[in-house]
């Protein structure tokens, strides 16, 4: 189905025209509309029109207003103050507006993007053979995100998750296991994912203990990583165990996440080797990388330490070793010419952001970044504890992410099942639900703050019914799914005849943003600012409830004009909240 024109389309329309004919030398001139607290929009843009053309600003709007024509739109228009323009909206075109949008039930009026292309967004990097820790969730839940909403905006969306598998920790890894062949024995039957991964993360932990302590053992690991990469089969087959087991792992916890992988999506950095060495053969012939006390360097004027001496971007090491930003280069050119992505995006934490901006400085230096292929890090703050510092446990170790996730679904749990009774909940749905709501909860307090932002993780206030929550959102759905099992006979049905309350006015509207704001927040790559419109949808539901009875309204026609006005609400709850990948439950 076409999309659907909002209001503030067709009001800023109807303004433009009347602007053009009022001033015809001020083009196609912009009535700065916004929403406004004194009526439902408010034009600006004349003031700055008058000042241009000298006129007088208030005998420009009175000769705007002069020209509108209201098209069924506009109910109202007045000049305020030195020139600006109240415009209210008829009640006729908000019930007309949602009656399309409702009956667009896939897509609920939302428009595709206007300029679709293909974006590859890297996210969700674990590493090989260690536990996943709470800084992995905000790359994986906003990556998550992102991806959703562009796909749902007509983007053409490669999903890359540059998993740590390649380098120095390899060979020490592997070299520790040869010699203490019995430490990674699992007990007899089948271990889950998570055990696996506890065991090779306790073995990374004394190969790293050992591989610091013992000059020796360093030397000898250092030989294995040459091994590694020419390619020795029993070390091959060695580390690809450890890349097998953690996988399954990773797998595990991305379901707990109720996050889809596949794993063709999975290009670790091993996945780069055969094109390093071109990279940087590439890079010197071009002059952008020079050799430095035998390294291949990139320097840039902007970029000094604390001496005052230009610090490089080091491509390949004096030794002969590649750094990451081989790997990361490397990928820059199979991203850009291989899946002929338009645009990179890395959700990775804020503190690697001098690493990027030197790799994308590099990329567009070589001319495989330019005007038409852009990258940017989508970069986030930090995981903070109620204490305001970085969340760790009491021993002061980093929290593992599948810890935190089984407590968030504990506590969830927990609150669901004190409601269940009043719904008549099987024990079957309180476990669903509650893995709903608990993971829901982890995710909405990821996604409601700006990811720039840190965070507080306090799952009290996360599973709390009141307040700016994933579960106050999911029991405003479940309860408008309740009035419309308690509906009878009665349908949901547009009535644009009749008169709406200020609760019901107010509720439209904010439903007929929902088509620009999802076009923004996907161009913005700021999912925050969709989970900020959903509460505020769900807190102008609840006024609406406490305004508006439903299935007692005063007559039939109006029983069934809330329905729709419930039924859309609750279909752009599931819709925003299915783009922020948190359930919705019908029952709660």
């Amino acid at each position: 189905m076409a999309s659907v024109t909002s209001l503030s389309d067709s009001v800023q329309q109807h303004l433009a025209t009347a602007l053009s004919a009022a001033l015809p030398d001020a083009g196609s001139a912009d009535p700065l509309l916004r929403r406004s607290d004194r009526a439902d929009f408010q034009a600006n843009g004349i003031l700055a029109l008058a000042k241009k053309a000298k006129a007088n600003p208030r005998e420009l709007a009175t000769q705007v207003v002069e020209r509108v024509e209201s098209g069924g739109v506009i109910k109202d228009i007045e000049v305020s103050g030195p020139g600006f323009l109240n415009i209210t909206i008829s009640d006729k075109a908000i019930i007309e507006n949602l009656a399309a949008r409702y009956a667009d039930s896939d897509r609920l009026g939302v428009p595709l993007a206007a300029h679709p292309g293909t974006t590859v967004i890297d996210y969700a990097q674990p590493n090989v053979a260690k536990e996943m820790h709470v800084g992995h969730l905000r790359s994986a839940v906003i990556g998550d995100a992102v991806v959703k909403l562009l796909e749902f905006t007509g983007e053409t969306v490669v999903r890359r998750h540059h998993i740590g598998d390649w380098g120095t920790q390899f060979g020490m890894l592997i070299q520790y296991l040869d010699e203490h062949p019995h430490e990674l024995d699992h007990k007899s039957g089948a271990v889950s994912g998570e055990e696996a991964m506890s065991n090779l993360d306790r073995l990374y932990k004394s190969a790293r203990k050992l591989f610091d302590s013992d000059e020796a053992f360093k030397t000898r690991a250092r030989r294995r990583v040459v091994d590694l990469q020419a390619g020795d089969p029993h070390t091959l087959a060695t580390w690809q165990k450890f890349v097998d087991e953690s996988k399954i792992y990773f797998f595990s916890v991305f379901e707990k996440l109720d996050m889809e992988i596949q794993d063709a999506d999975i290009v670790g950095e091993s996945g780069y080797n055969d094109m390093l060495a071109e990279t940087c053969r590439l890079l010197e012939e071009s002059g952008v990388a020079v050799r430095s006390e035998g390294a291949l360097c990139v320097f840039f004027d902007d970029v000094k330490g604390p001496d005052g001496n230009p610090v490089p971007l080091i491509v390949q090491k004096s030794d002969g070793g590649y750094g990451y930003a081989a790997t990361d280069l490397s990928a820059i050119r199979d991203r850009v010419f291989s899946l002929k992505a338009n645009t990179l995006v890395y959700v990775v934490d804020a503190r690697q952001a001098l690493h990027f901006r030197m790799v994308f400085e590099t990329a567009r230096r070589a001319g495989w970044l330019n005007d038409d292929v852009k990258a940017l890090q989508l970069a986030f703050g930090t995981v903070l504890g109620k204490d305001g510092k970085p969340f760790k446990t009491r021993e002061g170790e980093t929290v593992k992410l599948v810890d935190l996730l089984d407590e968030a679904v504990e506590r969830a749990t927990a609150v669901v099942r004190e409601k269940a009774g009043k719904v008549g909940l099987s024990e079957p749905e309180i476990v669903e639900n509650g893995r709903y709501v608990g993971i829901g909860a982890v995710k909405y307090a990821d996604l409601s703050t700006s990811a720039v932002r840190d965070y507080k993780f306090d799952l009290d206030q996360m599973v709390s019914l009141n307040g700016d929550t994933s579960v106050y959102l999911q029991y405003a759905y479940a309860r408008i799914k309740s009035i419309l099992r308690k509906a009878g006979e009665a349908r949901p049905a547009a009535h644009p005849e009749l008169e709406l309350a200020p609760a019901e006015r107010a509720l439209g509207l904010h439903l007929d943003q929902f088509g620009e704001l999802v076009l923004e927040v996907a161009a913005g790559y700021e999912p925050h600012k969709l989970a900020s419109y959903l509460y505020q949808l769900a807190s102008l539901l609840t006024t609406f409830y406490d305004q508006c009875p439903v299935l007692k309204a005063e007559t039939p026609e109006q029983v069934e004009n809330r329905l729709l006005l419930v039924d859309l609400t609750a279909s752009t709850l599931h819709k925003g909240m299915a783009l922020l990948g948190i359930r919705t439950p019908e029952r709660l």
